[in-house]
């Protein structure tokens, strides 16, 4: 079953839309690569080799437009707006987007799955990392985890620094540091044609070092960075993490 919302979200400025597929099952957010848009995942085929764990009833999948993606390919305003809308599409996240998966799922406690490719990973990382008391787990596939290429400028202000977590978990502390503690983080990457898993060993590395539990797998230098990669990973590492 898909069904699809649409909102103006005060956060971002703009209409957003949000589909999920599934009717039961672990609530898994994934995020689209780059600029892509909330169907990105079904035009893609991703839909279709996670059927059978929609059709089964253990997992009901979610996506969003892709905000802050669409923002940097864009070159949308500013270097500084597009950091603006980095943080401010977390934000949405956190405050718009978990609370309609909770309330599809009858639900204010449930915690959710991040997920997605490239720039995807980016976002599952970095929701896991900045919001450890609503997400569990995060499945970032191909990881592209320094973003301040894409951001066309030498000058970072806060709101990107509170957004990267290459950047902002060594600081981190307290009891956001110990929840976090208690999450994982999955890295898979191939080492093929675009592909350069040495962002997702940097990220590891920021990981491990404040004890955040972690792990990298190289899918080795045949794979390369495309949807054909992750059609087969992400159905492979839902099925581990869900026992």
């Amino acid at each position: 079953m898909k069904t699809s919302a649409r909102w103006f979200s005060p956060r971002v400025q703009r209409e957003v839309t949000m589909v999920r597929w599934g009717t039961f099952g672990q609530p898994v957010l994934i995020f689209p690569t780059a600029g892509g848009d909330a169907e990105e995942i079904e035009r893609f085929l991703m839909l279709k080799v996670l059927a059978p764990l929609v059709d089964a009833g253990k997992i009901k999948v979610y996506s969003c437009d892709s905000v802050a993606g669409q923002a940097m390919v864009q070159q949308e305003g500013s270097a500084h707006h597009r950091q603006w809308v980095l943080n401010q599409f977390h934000q949405y996240v956190r405050h718009e987007v978990v609370p309609a998966i909770r309330k599809d799922c009858n639900s204010e406690s449930i915690e959710v799955i991040s997920a997605g490719a490239s720039i995807g990973a980016f976002h599952a990382a970095a929701v896991l990392c900045r919001f450890p008391d609503v997400f569990k787990q995060a499945i970032a596939m191909s990881g592209t985890f320094d973003i301040r290429r894409f951001m066309s400028s030498d000058q970072f202000g806060d709101e990107f620094w509170v957004s990267s977590p290459l950047h902002f978990v060594p600081t981190l502390n307290g009891p956001h540091l110990e929840k976090l503690r208690t999450r994982f983080v999955l890295m898979p990457s191939g080492e093929g044609k675009a592909e350069d898993i040495s962002e997702s060993w940097a990220l590891a590395r920021v990981l491990g070092a404040k004890g955040i539990p972690n792990r990298v797998d190289s899918w080795g230098p045949q794979t390369p960075h495309d949807w054909m990669t992750w059609r087969d990973m992400l159905p492979k590492y839902l099925t581990q993490l869900l026992g």
